[in-house]
């Protein structure tokens, strides 16, 4: 399998996610499935196929978050001298030349994206747009509303 990009901050995010996965989601399934158990027949006991549901999915989660984890290519946008360029983790200030209206995003791996949060994925029309542009270039990025042109006011590398 190959590299994949990923910030160093969704980095952290995974590895909180995994720390809670094995410290407290599976000793709880673990417990609800004892649980479960105890209270006999388990060919109609509803609460323990619905706890060995949960320890499925909780055990194929962490395989997941281990496997990303593992396959990751951990960049630090802090760190990153691109000499003003667009790269992968940086966070771009654009104005929508038709709306006149200024956004901004970061450029993160696929499972960092967020809109809402400003944070656009590696593998969007935008970001793909703005790869490699500087401050005052402008970027035509291809939607599925049509052709939008983005205007490239500032580069940062938080």
């Amino acid at each position: 399998m190959s590299k994949f990009p990923i910030t160093l901050h969704g980095a952290e995010l995974l590895r909180a996610e995994l720390q809670r996965l094995k410290t407290v989601e599976r000793p709880s399934v673990i417990a609800a499935i004892a649980e479960a158990r105890a209270h006999g027949d388990l060919s109609e006991n509803a609460e323990y196929e619905a706890a060995k549901d949960r320890q499925g999915f909780i055990e194929g989660r962490i395989k997941e978050v281990e496997g990303k984890l593992g396959n990751a290519q951990i960049i630090d946008p802090a760190s990153l001298d691109a000499d003003g360029r667009v790269v992968f983790g940086a966070t771009v200030e654009l104005e929508d030349m038709a709306g006149a209206k200024t956004v901004t995003y970061q450029i993160v791996g696929d499972d960092e994206a967020d809109l809402k949060a400003g944070k656009v994925s590696i593998n969007s029309p935008v970001a793909r747009a703005l790869i490699g542009k500087y401050a005052g270039d402008v970027a035509v990025v291809q939607t599925p509303g049509g052709v939008r042109e983005y205007e490239v006011l500032d580069v940062k590398y938080l």
